[in-house]
């Protein structure tokens, strides 16, 4: 493999362990996805698309769901596709080429997923937040997506006594609470005591994908366009509860 294409790889890196970690909501699944990604590309003749797409391809044709619940309302492309639109950021066009589809194909599937994000399994969430109007935002997203707000919580403290209070579905975290602590050691000892999907929302997402430690399968990079909160929400609920011990 070319030095270039090598190096181009290695940048995409954090972004392929984000995608993946929310295609099979697990750090280890997701991890493992992109090392078995990475494993074929190193001996396949390079293609048409640029390296960050190249993995995305390769996770998106790896992947290998379980049975899907007939309750679910999203199918698995469709998931693929609010993903790599919202979560990547890539356009239609770049998606469809990704997971082998027509354009206007893509378009028309991403039109259905977005009608059927409203009906997911509803669950109660534990935002910790320490900006107000972010987090009075982040409140309505949550209720329109059909969930019930566990708590909001600004606070390393309150967060911790919130989530012993109310026993949330999923945590929804800032990792910076500014004077008010860090968020990721708020969750971590929440965790002790009970366990629930997470999404970590940060400016920084690449310190959260390194692949060398325990770390979120979760990543929503701030500032972040509601869409985007709601598909890694969707995910977090259908995905993150069948990883949960």
């Amino acid at each position: 493999m070319p030095l270039s294409r090598r190096q181009d790889l290695i940048r995409a890196l954090p972004y392929a362990r984000r995608y993946a970690r929310a295609l099979t909501g697990s750090q280890p699944r997701g991890d493992l996805l992109v090392a078995e990604s990475l494993r074929g590309l190193a001996v396949a003749e390079a293609g048409p698309l640029p390296a960050r797409q190249c993995l995305y391809q390769w996770i998106s044709r790896q992947f290998r769901p379980a049975p899907a619940s007939e309750a679910e309302a999203l199918n698995i492309l469709e998931r693929k596709l609010l993903l790599l639109t919202s979560l990547e950021e890539l356009t239609i066009a770049d998606a469809a080429r990704v997971l082998d589809l027509g354009e206007a194909e893509a378009a028309e599937i991403l039109a259905r997923a977005h009608a059927g994000l409203r009906k997911v399994a509803q669950t109660s969430i534990l935002i910790i937040e320490d900006e107000p109007i972010i987090a009075m935002d982040i409140e309505d997203l949550v209720r329109w997506c059909g969930h019930q707000v566990a708590g909001v919580a600004a606070t390393e403290a309150d967060a911790i006594e919130l989530a012993r209070q109310t026993k949330p579905g999923l945590i929804l975290a800032d990792i910076n609470l500014g004077t008010g602590g860090d968020g990721a050691n708020a969750v971590a000892s929440i965790l002790r005591h009970h366990m629930a999907p997470v999404i970590f929302v940060t400016a920084y997402p690449e310190r959260l994908l390194t692949g060398e430690a325990i770390e979120p399968a979760f990543v929503v990079t701030k500032p972040f366009e509601p869409m985007t909160l709601a598909i890694a929400t969707y995910q977090a609920v259908t995905g993150g509860l069948q990883n949960l011990p």
